[in-house]
């Protein structure tokens, strides 16, 4: 029985499994989408509410904190940006989340499973979060109001008909002739 058990420990030490929830949660903070065991994302679900509410209290103390749970790594970022997680999750998501109570992370189940031992994979992913399709879109959008409009593009020439194949009795036929032709040796 599970009485009073208070967490999963996933086949793991305590170390290794505390470096699980670091590195999942920087994953999560970094790319805002990761796929993972079922398993794994519940318990990591905890974990990752409790680092963002650090976050939305925006303390000193509550910054040394959650430094003390996950450490920090520096992301680059494609503009040659670096970034750091705990900042990220201090400015950014605090930002994001400040009206939401809690409930920051949703888990989706994906209609796969892994193939190694047939875990159930899901999507683990921040609630509000921003697409990058909907971020170059807005992006593009702003670069096109300094752009003239584009003209549209003239349709295409048809493509020309393909000659009929030949039935399959004269390609045989056909065959049948170089054949007989071929001597003996």
């Amino acid at each position: 029985m599970r009485h009073a058990r208070p967490y999963r420990k996933l086949s793991r030490h305590r170390s290794h499994y505390r470096a699980l929830m670091r590195n999942l949660a920087f994953s999560l903070f970094e790319h805002e989408r990761i796929t993972t065991t079922w398993a794994k994302a519940k318990e990591a679900r905890a974990f990752v509410d409790h680092i963002i509410g650090l976050g939305k209290q925006g303390t000193l103390h509550a910054r040394r904190r959650a430094m003390a749970l996950m450490g920090n790594k520096i992301i680059h970022l494609a503009g040659g940006k670096r970034v750091d997680i705990v900042g990220k999750v201090f400015d950014d998501l605090a930002q994001r989340f400040k009206t939401r109570a809690g409930g920051y992370t949703r888990i989706l189940n994906l209609a796969k499973i892994r193939a190694g031992d047939a875990a159930p994979m899901v999507i683990f992913e921040l609630v509000d979060r921003i697409e990058k399709a909907a971020k170059k879109a807005s992006k593009a959008e702003g670069a096109d109001e300094e752009k003239a409009p584009k003209t549209p593009k003239a349709p295409k020439a048809p493509k020309a008909a393909k000659a009929p194949k030949e039935s399959k009795a004269k390609v045989s036929a056909a065959k049948t002739k170089r054949k007989e032709k071929v001597p003996n040796a």
